[in-house]
């Protein structure tokens, strides 16, 4: 075994009216091992029967700067790897990314049974075999570290495409994880994490392959025909550094001031969860994104708020501690660059 960790929140991105439902909300264990066969790493306590998504569910960055310019850097892997026609994105979530693609003059359909919006060119349904589309390229961001069997599912997309045809797959890159010693990046939605050289043994055919969004997340472009079974590589085997909770086991027990936190998304929820259990109270929680403010994370109960709800009482110097380093400086500009920030995914 990997990673073990008892009674996560199974949803870290799924947002609570009451504080009381927030504190009594699902709980799963993580127990990260890496399968003996195919060398992939995933939750071998995972639940998928716990999983049911619904509209409470807030998975939303793109009311950030930064993440917008992420999405254009993945955009444009796209094109110049499977073009501007026939694309389909599989999972498209609330459509933020093929509305993009749209008004780029992309030619694209989207599939997701959950789409919530009114776009004609998203099916609510599974892309499967008989959809009727046979597209030049897919797109699948961040979906399969949902999946519980991530191969035979890409085999589904694969048969549903008719054999052919280009992939572009993003998903978070564990070997960043294990860099930056993020324990917090460690999830029960996901049940999953992957590293690059697990699609080198998943695809015989790897058109471009790399890091992105500084590193956090992972792509790879491949041929769908050249999916096969990943065996594991001996040479190549995955591993958490022994120092993995350093940053956890390494926090001051004896100051007892309550944190502020600046991130209410997946590392927010399990940076304060864990804090707080290790006996260190979190102040607040900020996000940006309007859908999350005023709602109650999972476990903890803590309250999301905007940051014009805090930093107004805030004494200049306070600490504020950032989730994300890829937000560090639009956060500095929100807040004036009036604290002292601590990145918890630093090196």
């Amino acid at each position: 075994m990997l990673y073990e960790q008892r009674d996560l929140p199974i949803f870290q991105n799924k947002m609570y009216d009451s504080i009381n439902d927030a504190i009594s909300s699902p709980r799963g264990d993580m127990c990260l091992v890496e399968d003996l066969d195919t060398g992939l790493v995933r939750n071998a306590a995972f639940k998928p029967e716990l999983m049911i998504y619904d509209r409470s569910y807030q998975n939303e960055q793109a009311v950030s700067r930064s993440f917008q310019e992420h999405l254009d850097n993945v955009a444009k892997i796209i094109l110049n790897t499977m073009g501007r026609s026939e694309l389909v994105e599989v999972g498209c979530g609330k459509a933020f990314f093929l509305e993009k693609l749209l008004s780029d003059g992309v030619e694209i359909t989207g599939f997701d049974p959950a789409y919530e919006g009114a776009n004609p060119r998203v099916r609510r349904e599974y892309f499967q075999p008989g959809s009727g589309i046979e597209a030049k390229g897919l797109i699948l961001r961040h979906v399969l570290e949902h999946i519980p069997d991530p191969v035979a599912f890409l085999d589904q997309l694969k048969q549903a495409n008719g054999n052919q045809g280009k992939i572009y797959i993003e998903v978070p890159c564990f070997d960043w994880i294990c860099q930056r010693r993020a324990w917090f990046d460690i999830f029960y939605e996901h049940v999953n994490y992957f590293r690059l050289s697990d699609f080198h043994r998943i695809f015989g055919n790897v058109i471009s392959s790399g890091r992105i969004f500084g590193g956090q997340y992972l792509f790879v472009v491949a041929e769908l025909s050249s999916l096969r079974q990943p065996v594991i590589d001996e040479t190549d085997r995955a591993d958490l550094p022994d120092d993995f909770t350093r940053k956890l086991d390494g926090l001051d027990k004896s100051n007892h001031e309550p944190a502020l936190i600046w991130g209410g998304a997946s590392k927010g929820v399990i940076f304060s969860l864990l804090r707080t259990r290790a006996g260190l109270p979190v102040k607040a929680v900020i996000d940006i994104n309007p859908a999350k403010q005023g709602k109650y994370l999972p476990i903890t109960g803590l309250q999301v708020v905007a940051p014009q709800d805090v930093l107004p009482d805030l004494p200049a110097g306070s600490n504020i501690y950032v989730m994300n380093r890829n937000y560090l400086d639009e956060i500095k500009q929100m807040s004036n660059n009036a604290y002292t920030y601590i990145e918890v995914d630093h090196d």
